[in-house]
């Protein structure tokens, strides 16, 4: 176990469960940058993964000092009062799992458990491009896309604490199917895995292109086929971000923002998404005056907004 590097200052510890990893951090107070971190394989479709995050939260525990709470962020979707995982697709064995309850027992300190896109919006408002900002609206681009909202320096989570899922709000009514298996929702047309189903059924349908059918390729490589001229890829980025224009706008006439952030892999794509997302939000927007000193800007936390978020939901209480 690792060491506290003050003795007797408050020490919190952040979880990031993803499909992929298991990310564990301990830190002291208000210092978003850790004295211990640990990453391992989350392996979540085979057994044990719950011992396995046991073990990752064990090996940044520190010697000596007092935790005070553990913070989670995690898949949804999830009752965060309850601490309960109520059924997340990344990790089938957790249906109904009552994730804080069995951690507070086991490490006998308060857990709090929050959805892991609210939860970057919070890291983000706290320690990232949301600093200063009271009102923030938070959407992650990539394989599908999450959001969160902060409104008066405090994170909407809802009735049943499954607010903001603003990746499955629709703007197309009949559209694509999304990955939850309605239709015509924002992820379903502007995520990565959107964009490049619009470019293979394009080409199905005979359009000239850089990019071949039958051989696999991802947003990414649309992204850089378009900055090489690729009239179909850009095409592609042109649509998505004209329904990331009709989303956000809808968004702005919710939560009146002062500023937007984007993360997730998609948002690195600079001009070729935020050009047609800019004019289409201008074009979608009911009153000029939302738009008004309006921020719009990428995350600063990167991969560590959900650690971050965790660890500020820790601190929060």
């Amino acid at each position: 176990m690792p060491t506290s590097i003050i003795a007797g200052m408050s020490t919190f510890v952040a979880v990031d469960i993803g499909g992929t990893h298991i990310r564990a951090a301990a830190y002291q107070e208000d210092n978003p940058t850790p004295f211990a971190h640990q990453r391992v394989r989350s392996l979540a479709k085979e057994p044990g993964i719950f011992d396995r995050l046991v073990a990752t939260i064990k090996s940044v525990w520190p010697e000596n000092e007092r935790v005070q709470a553990i913070g989670m962020a995690s898949p949804g979707p999830l009752d965060p009062e309850a601490g309960v995982i109520l059924a997340t697709p990344n990790i089938p064995a957790w249906q109904n799992f009552p994730l804080t309850n069995q951690l507070s027992q086991l490490f006998e300190v308060p857990v709090y458990l929050g959805n892991d896109a609210n939860l970057a919006a919070l890291g983000e408002w706290k320690f990232g491009a949301g600093r200063g900002h009271h009102d923030v609206l938070y959407l992650t681009i990539s394989t599908g896309i999450g959001g969160g909202v902060i409104i008066r320096d405090r994170l909407l989570q809802g009735f049943h604490g499954l607010a903001a899922e603003l990746g499955h709000v629709t703007v197309l009514a009949g559209g694509p199917v999304c990955s939850c298996g309605y239709a015509g929702h924002l992820e379903a047309l502007a995520s990565g895995p959107a964009i490049v189903r619009y470019v293979v059924e394009r080409l199905q349908d005979g359009a000239a292109s850089s990019l071949h059918d039958g051989i696999k390729f991802n947003a990414r490589d649309v992204a850089d086929a378009a900055s090489q001229g690729d009239a179909l890829a850009r095409e592609a980025f042109e649509r998505a971000g004209e329904y990331l224009g009709i989303g956000v706008a809808s968004f702005l006439h919710i939560f009146d923002p002062s500023i937007v952030i984007f993360g997730g892999g998609v948002s690195q794509s600079g001009p070729l998404l935020f050009e047609p997302f800019e004019t289409s939000l201008k074009k979608h927007v009911f009153n000029p005056h939302y738009l008004d000193n309006l921020a719009i800007t990428t995350a600063a936390l990167g991969d560590d907004a959900g650690l971050l978020g965790a660890l500020a939901r820790a601190q929060m209480g």
